[in-house]
Protein backbone atom coordinates (compact mmCIF):
# COMPACT_ATOMS: atom_id res chain seq x y z
CA UNK A 1 0.00 0.00 0.00
CA UNK A 2 1.48 3.37 -1.04
CA UNK A 3 0.94 6.15 1.47
CA UNK A 4 1.38 9.93 1.18
CA UNK A 5 2.06 11.77 4.44
CA UNK A 6 1.32 15.51 4.22
CA UNK A 7 2.64 17.32 7.32
CA UNK A 8 4.25 20.76 7.62
CA UNK A 9 5.89 20.00 10.98
CA UNK A 10 9.26 18.47 10.04
CA UNK A 11 9.63 16.65 13.35
CA UNK A 12 6.21 15.05 13.08
CA UNK A 13 6.79 14.22 9.42
CA UNK A 14 10.11 12.50 10.12
CA UNK A 15 8.71 10.70 13.17
CA UNK A 16 5.88 9.21 11.14
CA UNK A 17 8.25 8.20 8.35
CA UNK A 18 10.60 6.47 10.78
CA UNK A 19 7.78 4.80 12.72
CA UNK A 20 6.19 3.38 9.59
CA UNK A 21 9.54 2.15 8.27
CA UNK A 22 9.09 -0.78 10.68
CA UNK A 23 6.17 -1.82 8.49
CA UNK A 24 8.03 -1.59 5.18
CA UNK A 25 6.73 -5.00 4.14
CA UNK A 26 3.19 -3.57 4.26
CA UNK A 27 3.51 0.11 3.43
CA UNK A 28 5.51 2.31 1.06
CA UNK A 29 5.68 5.85 2.46
CA UNK A 30 6.31 9.18 0.73
CA UNK A 31 6.28 12.47 2.64
CA UNK A 32 5.34 15.98 1.57
CA UNK A 33 5.91 19.31 3.32
CA UNK A 34 2.55 20.84 2.37
CA UNK A 35 -0.64 20.25 0.43
CA UNK A 36 0.43 22.14 -2.67
CA UNK A 37 3.54 20.00 -3.04
CA UNK A 38 1.48 16.84 -2.59
CA UNK A 39 -1.09 17.88 -5.20
CA UNK A 40 1.68 18.23 -7.79
CA UNK A 41 3.12 14.78 -7.15
CA UNK A 42 0.22 12.53 -6.18
CA UNK A 43 -0.71 10.05 -8.88
CA UNK A 44 -2.72 6.85 -9.26
CA UNK A 45 -0.01 4.78 -7.60
CA UNK A 46 -1.00 6.14 -4.17
CA UNK A 47 -3.71 4.45 -2.10
CA UNK A 48 -3.87 6.52 1.08
CA UNK A 49 -3.30 10.11 2.18
CA UNK A 50 -2.46 10.96 5.80
CA UNK A 51 -2.74 14.70 6.29
CA UNK A 52 -2.61 17.26 9.06
CA UNK A 53 -5.48 19.78 9.16
CA UNK A 54 -3.70 22.95 10.21
CA UNK A 55 -1.10 23.76 7.56
CA UNK A 56 0.00 27.06 6.02
CA UNK A 57 -1.33 27.95 2.60
CA UNK A 58 -3.85 25.17 2.08
CA UNK A 59 -5.29 23.33 5.07
CA UNK A 60 -6.08 19.63 5.19
CA UNK A 61 -9.81 20.01 4.57
CA UNK A 62 -9.31 22.09 1.42
CA UNK A 63 -6.63 19.63 0.31
CA UNK A 64 -8.99 16.66 0.65
CA UNK A 65 -11.71 18.55 -1.20
CA UNK A 66 -9.33 18.95 -4.14
CA UNK A 67 -8.50 15.24 -4.06
CA UNK A 68 -12.23 14.58 -4.53
CA UNK A 69 -12.25 11.12 -2.95
CA UNK A 70 -9.54 9.59 -5.16
CA UNK A 71 -7.71 8.17 -2.15
CA UNK A 72 -8.56 6.79 1.25
CA UNK A 73 -7.71 9.42 3.87
CA UNK A 74 -6.72 9.71 7.53
CA UNK A 75 -6.63 13.06 9.30
CA UNK A 76 -4.18 13.82 12.10
CA UNK A 77 -4.48 16.98 14.17
CA UNK A 78 -3.30 18.55 17.38
CA UNK A 79 -6.63 20.30 17.92
CA UNK A 80 -9.63 18.09 17.21
CA UNK A 81 -12.96 19.90 17.08
CA UNK A 82 -16.44 18.69 16.33
CA UNK A 83 -16.68 21.04 13.35
CA UNK A 84 -13.52 19.60 11.81
CA UNK A 85 -14.77 16.07 12.42
CA UNK A 86 -17.99 16.93 10.60
CA UNK A 87 -16.10 18.30 7.61
CA UNK A 88 -13.94 15.17 7.58
CA UNK A 89 -16.94 12.85 7.62
CA UNK A 90 -18.49 14.85 4.78
CA UNK A 91 -15.34 14.17 2.74
CA UNK A 92 -15.43 10.45 3.49
CA UNK A 93 -12.64 10.38 6.10
CA UNK A 94 -13.09 7.40 8.40
CA UNK A 95 -10.28 8.04 10.91
CA UNK A 96 -9.53 11.30 12.71
CA UNK A 97 -6.52 10.93 15.02
CA UNK A 98 -5.63 13.50 17.69
CA UNK A 99 -1.95 14.13 18.46
CA UNK A 100 -0.24 12.62 20.29
CA UNK A 101 -1.23 9.09 19.28
CA UNK A 102 0.44 5.70 19.42
CA UNK A 103 2.03 4.31 16.26
CA UNK A 104 -0.09 1.20 16.68
CA UNK A 105 -3.23 3.37 16.54
CA UNK A 106 -2.11 4.84 13.23
CA UNK A 107 -1.16 1.43 11.84
CA UNK A 108 -4.60 0.06 12.73
CA UNK A 109 -6.20 3.03 10.96
CA UNK A 110 -4.04 2.42 7.88
CA UNK A 111 -5.04 -1.23 7.81
CA UNK A 112 -8.71 -0.27 8.02
CA UNK A 113 -8.18 2.12 5.11
CA UNK A 114 -6.49 -0.67 3.16
CA UNK A 115 -9.50 -2.93 3.70
CA UNK A 116 -11.85 -0.12 2.63
CA UNK A 117 -9.74 0.46 -0.49
CA UNK A 118 -9.94 -3.23 -1.32
CA UNK A 119 -13.71 -3.30 -0.86
CA UNK A 120 -14.18 -0.21 -3.04
CA UNK A 121 -12.14 -1.89 -5.77
CA UNK A 122 -14.67 -4.76 -5.72
CA UNK A 123 -18.04 -3.01 -5.22
CA UNK A 124 -20.06 -6.09 -6.09
CA UNK A 125 -18.69 -7.81 -3.00
CA UNK A 126 -19.98 -5.28 -0.49
CA UNK A 127 -23.26 -3.52 0.19
CA UNK A 128 -23.32 0.26 0.30
CA UNK A 129 -22.86 1.47 3.85
CA UNK A 130 -24.93 4.47 4.86
CA UNK A 131 -23.13 7.42 6.45
CA UNK A 132 -23.24 7.29 10.22
CA UNK A 133 -24.90 9.89 12.42
CA UNK A 134 -21.99 9.69 14.85
CA UNK A 135 -21.61 13.46 14.85
CA UNK A 136 -23.56 13.56 18.13
CA UNK A 137 -22.03 12.70 21.48
CA UNK A 138 -25.02 10.63 22.57
CA UNK A 139 -28.46 9.79 21.32
CA UNK A 140 -31.45 9.61 23.67
CA UNK A 141 -34.82 8.28 22.46
CA UNK A 142 -36.01 11.89 22.11
CA UNK A 143 -33.03 12.85 19.96
CA UNK A 144 -33.11 9.59 18.00
CA UNK A 145 -36.66 10.33 16.87
CA UNK A 146 -35.55 13.70 15.47
CA UNK A 147 -32.43 12.19 13.93
CA UNK A 148 -34.41 9.46 12.19
CA UNK A 149 -36.65 12.11 10.64
CA UNK A 150 -33.59 14.11 9.60
CA UNK A 151 -32.03 11.00 8.06
CA UNK A 152 -35.11 10.36 5.92
CA UNK A 153 -35.37 13.98 4.88
CA UNK A 154 -31.65 14.15 4.04
CA UNK A 155 -32.08 11.76 1.13
CA UNK A 156 -34.43 14.20 -0.60
CA UNK A 157 -34.15 17.82 -1.72
CA UNK A 158 -37.08 18.91 0.44
CA UNK A 159 -36.53 22.11 2.42
CA UNK A 160 -36.17 21.55 6.17
CA UNK A 161 -36.96 23.85 9.07
CA UNK A 162 -35.18 23.02 12.33
CA UNK A 163 -37.03 24.17 15.42
CA UNK A 164 -35.64 24.30 18.94
CA UNK A 165 -34.29 26.42 21.74
CA UNK A 166 -31.00 28.26 21.46
CA UNK A 167 -28.06 25.95 21.99
CA UNK A 168 -29.73 22.61 21.22
CA UNK A 169 -27.52 21.88 18.21
CA UNK A 170 -29.50 23.11 15.19
CA UNK A 171 -26.39 23.81 13.11
CA UNK A 172 -25.00 20.39 13.97
CA UNK A 173 -28.29 18.90 12.76
CA UNK A 174 -28.02 20.91 9.55
CA UNK A 175 -24.47 19.66 8.95
CA UNK A 176 -25.58 16.11 9.64
CA UNK A 177 -28.39 16.41 7.11
CA UNK A 178 -25.91 17.71 4.56
CA UNK A 179 -23.40 14.93 5.33
CA UNK A 180 -26.10 12.28 4.83
CA UNK A 181 -27.46 13.81 1.63
CA UNK A 182 -26.55 13.21 -2.03
CA UNK A 183 -25.07 16.73 -1.88
CA UNK A 184 -22.46 15.76 0.73
CA UNK A 185 -19.52 16.29 -1.64
CA UNK A 186 -20.66 19.84 -2.40
CA UNK A 187 -20.43 22.97 -0.19
CA UNK A 188 -22.22 23.48 3.10
CA UNK A 189 -22.67 27.24 3.55
CA UNK A 190 -24.17 28.86 6.65
CA UNK A 191 -25.58 32.33 7.24
CA UNK A 192 -26.88 33.55 10.61
CA UNK A 193 -29.56 36.18 10.02
CA UNK A 194 -29.37 37.45 13.59
CA UNK A 195 -25.60 38.04 13.43
CA UNK A 196 -25.57 40.28 10.34
CA UNK A 197 -26.63 43.95 10.18
CA UNK A 198 -29.90 44.34 8.32
CA UNK A 199 -28.32 46.41 5.53
CA UNK A 200 -25.82 43.64 4.75
CA UNK A 201 -28.13 40.61 4.62
CA UNK A 202 -29.12 41.10 0.97
CA UNK A 203 -25.53 41.39 -0.25
CA UNK A 204 -24.51 38.41 1.87
CA UNK A 205 -27.23 36.28 0.33
CA UNK A 206 -27.02 37.39 -3.30
CA UNK A 207 -23.58 39.00 -3.65
CA UNK A 208 -22.79 42.24 -5.44
CA UNK A 209 -21.04 43.64 -8.50
CA UNK A 210 -18.12 46.03 -8.36
CA UNK A 211 -19.43 49.56 -7.87
CA UNK A 212 -22.85 48.45 -6.61
CA UNK A 213 -22.31 50.71 -3.58
CA UNK A 214 -19.54 52.82 -2.09
CA UNK A 215 -17.47 50.03 -0.57
CA UNK A 216 -18.02 47.54 -3.40
CA UNK A 217 -14.48 47.69 -4.79
CA UNK A 218 -14.70 44.25 -6.39
CA UNK A 219 -17.30 41.64 -7.27
CA UNK A 220 -18.37 39.28 -4.50
CA UNK A 221 -20.52 36.17 -4.86
CA UNK A 222 -23.26 35.61 -2.30
CA UNK A 223 -24.08 32.62 -0.16
CA UNK A 224 -26.47 31.22 -2.76
CA UNK A 225 -23.74 31.02 -5.38
CA UNK A 226 -21.19 29.75 -2.85
CA UNK A 227 -23.56 26.90 -1.92
CA UNK A 228 -24.38 25.96 -5.53
CA UNK A 229 -24.87 22.20 -5.72
CA UNK A 230 -24.83 21.90 -1.95
CA UNK A 231 -26.71 23.06 1.14
CA UNK A 232 -27.47 26.60 2.31
CA UNK A 233 -28.15 26.79 6.04
CA UNK A 234 -30.15 29.87 7.03
CA UNK A 235 -29.89 30.13 10.80
CA UNK A 236 -32.31 32.28 12.80
CA UNK A 237 -34.45 32.68 9.67
CA UNK A 238 -37.27 34.28 11.71
CA UNK A 239 -35.03 37.31 12.32
CA UNK A 240 -34.88 38.15 8.62
CA UNK A 241 -36.44 41.58 7.88
CA UNK A 242 -39.85 41.31 6.22
CA UNK A 243 -38.89 43.45 3.22
CA UNK A 244 -36.12 40.97 2.32
CA UNK A 245 -38.28 37.89 2.76
CA UNK A 246 -39.97 38.48 -0.62
CA UNK A 247 -36.57 38.48 -2.36
CA UNK A 248 -35.59 35.27 -0.60
CA UNK A 249 -38.89 33.66 -1.57
CA UNK A 250 -38.39 34.62 -5.21
CA UNK A 251 -34.87 33.16 -5.23
CA UNK A 252 -36.18 29.91 -3.78
CA UNK A 253 -39.04 29.71 -6.27
CA UNK A 254 -37.09 30.70 -9.38
CA UNK A 255 -33.79 29.04 -8.36
CA UNK A 256 -32.06 32.14 -9.67
CA UNK A 257 -30.35 35.11 -8.04
CA UNK A 258 -29.17 38.52 -9.19
CA UNK A 259 -26.20 40.20 -7.55
CA UNK A 260 -26.71 43.73 -6.23
CA UNK A 261 -25.83 46.17 -8.97
CA UNK A 262 -26.06 43.43 -11.60
CA UNK A 263 -28.54 42.63 -14.35
CA UNK A 264 -27.76 38.99 -15.10
CA UNK A 265 -29.81 36.31 -13.34
CA UNK A 266 -27.67 33.40 -12.19
CA UNK A 267 -29.08 29.87 -11.89
CA UNK A 268 -28.38 28.23 -8.54
CA UNK A 269 -29.07 24.74 -7.27
CA UNK A 270 -29.18 24.73 -3.47
CA UNK A 271 -30.93 22.72 -0.81
CA UNK A 272 -32.33 24.94 1.97
CA UNK A 273 -32.11 24.02 5.64
CA UNK A 274 -33.37 26.82 7.89
CA UNK A 275 -33.54 27.09 11.66
CA UNK A 276 -35.15 29.23 14.33
CA UNK A 277 -35.62 29.32 18.09
CA UNK A 278 -38.58 31.68 17.74
CA UNK A 279 -42.31 30.90 17.66
CA UNK A 280 -42.48 31.39 13.92
CA UNK A 281 -46.24 30.90 13.68
CA UNK A 282 -46.73 33.70 16.22
CA UNK A 283 -44.51 35.88 14.04
CA UNK A 284 -46.69 35.05 11.04
CA UNK A 285 -49.79 36.05 13.00
CA UNK A 286 -48.16 39.38 13.85
CA UNK A 287 -47.16 40.00 10.25
CA UNK A 288 -43.45 39.65 11.04
CA UNK A 289 -42.90 36.62 8.83
CA UNK A 290 -44.42 35.79 5.45
CA UNK A 291 -46.67 32.76 5.51
CA UNK A 292 -45.78 31.83 1.93
CA UNK A 293 -42.08 31.83 2.79
CA UNK A 294 -42.79 29.65 5.83
CA UNK A 295 -44.44 26.99 3.65
CA UNK A 296 -41.53 27.19 1.21
CA UNK A 297 -38.85 26.55 3.87
CA UNK A 298 -40.80 24.18 6.13
CA UNK A 299 -41.67 21.27 3.86
CA UNK A 300 -40.28 19.07 6.63
CA UNK A 301 -40.21 20.70 10.09
CA UNK A 302 -38.03 18.94 12.67
CA UNK A 303 -38.30 19.74 16.36
CA UNK A 304 -35.05 19.26 18.30
CA UNK A 305 -35.71 18.56 22.00
CA UNK A 306 -33.95 20.63 24.68
CA UNK A 307 -31.23 19.04 26.80
CA UNK A 308 -33.47 18.88 29.88
CA UNK A 309 -35.61 16.35 27.96
CA UNK A 310 -32.49 14.31 27.08
CA UNK A 311 -31.02 13.84 30.55
CA UNK A 312 -29.38 10.51 29.62
CA UNK A 313 -27.14 12.46 27.25
CA UNK A 314 -25.84 14.97 29.81
CA UNK A 315 -23.04 12.92 31.35
CA UNK A 316 -21.74 11.38 28.07
CA UNK A 317 -21.66 14.84 26.51
CA UNK A 318 -19.98 16.37 29.57
CA UNK A 319 -17.31 13.67 29.64
CA UNK A 320 -16.62 14.04 25.93
CA UNK A 321 -16.32 17.82 26.29
CA UNK A 322 -14.00 17.37 29.28
CA UNK A 323 -11.68 15.17 27.24
CA UNK A 324 -11.64 17.63 24.34
CA UNK A 325 -10.86 20.53 26.68
CA UNK A 326 -8.15 18.53 28.41
CA UNK A 327 -6.45 17.80 25.09
CA UNK A 328 -6.91 21.34 23.83
CA UNK A 329 -5.15 22.91 26.82
CA UNK A 330 -2.84 19.96 27.59
CA UNK A 331 -4.41 19.51 31.02
CA UNK A 332 -3.81 16.48 33.28
CA UNK A 333 -6.36 13.68 33.50
CA UNK A 334 -9.58 14.91 35.09
CA UNK A 335 -12.92 13.37 35.98
CA UNK A 336 -16.20 14.40 37.60
CA UNK A 337 -16.90 13.58 41.22
CA UNK A 338 -20.13 11.78 42.09
CA UNK A 339 -21.56 15.03 43.47
CA UNK A 340 -20.59 16.90 40.31
CA UNK A 341 -22.34 14.31 38.16
CA UNK A 342 -25.45 14.58 40.30
CA UNK A 343 -25.36 18.36 39.98
CA UNK A 344 -24.99 18.16 36.21
CA UNK A 345 -28.04 15.91 36.02
CA UNK A 346 -30.20 18.09 38.30
CA UNK A 347 -29.47 21.38 36.57
CA UNK A 348 -32.18 22.41 34.00
CA UNK A 349 -29.73 23.69 31.32
CA UNK A 350 -31.67 26.65 29.91
CA UNK A 351 -28.76 27.28 27.54
CA UNK A 352 -28.75 23.63 26.46
CA UNK A 353 -25.57 22.05 25.05
CA UNK A 354 -23.95 25.42 24.41
CA UNK A 355 -24.20 26.18 28.14
CA UNK A 356 -22.97 22.71 29.09
CA UNK A 357 -19.87 23.19 26.93
CA UNK A 358 -19.11 26.51 28.64
CA UNK A 359 -19.62 25.11 32.13
CA UNK A 360 -17.41 22.05 31.58
CA UNK A 361 -14.66 24.04 29.87
CA UNK A 362 -14.52 26.55 32.72
CA UNK A 363 -14.52 23.82 35.37
CA UNK A 364 -11.75 21.88 33.62
CA UNK A 365 -9.54 24.97 33.40
CA UNK A 366 -10.13 26.28 36.92
CA UNK A 367 -10.19 23.00 38.85
CA UNK A 368 -7.00 22.55 40.89
CA UNK A 369 -7.32 18.79 41.31
CA UNK A 370 -7.83 15.73 39.13
CA UNK A 371 -11.45 15.54 40.31
CA UNK A 372 -13.93 18.21 39.30
CA UNK A 373 -16.26 18.89 42.21
CA UNK A 374 -19.81 20.24 42.26
CA UNK A 375 -18.40 23.55 43.49
CA UNK A 376 -16.10 23.76 40.46
CA UNK A 377 -19.16 23.82 38.19
CA UNK A 378 -20.52 27.06 39.71
CA UNK A 379 -24.06 25.96 38.88
CA UNK A 380 -25.63 27.10 42.16
CA UNK A 381 -25.35 30.70 41.01
CA UNK A 382 -27.18 29.79 37.80
CA UNK A 383 -30.12 27.89 39.29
Amino acid sequence: MKIAIVEDDINMRKSLEIALSDYADEFEVKTFRNAKEALKKLDDSFDLVITDITMPGMDGIEFLEKLDGRYEAIIITGNATLGRAIESIRLGVKDFLTKPFEVETLVEAIRRAKKARTRSAHPAQTARKEPETSLFYAQSPALTKSLNLAKKAALTDASILLLGESGVGKELFAKTIHALSPRASKPFVALNMAAIPENLIESELFGFEKGAFTDAVERKIGKFEAADGGTLFLDEIAEMPVHLQAKLLRALQEKRVCRLGGHEEIAVDVRIVAATNADIKAKIARGEFREDLYYRIATIPIQIPPLRERTEEILPIAERILEEVRQKYDLPEKSFSAEAKERLLRYPWPGNIRELIAVVERAAILSDTEEITAEDLFLDARS
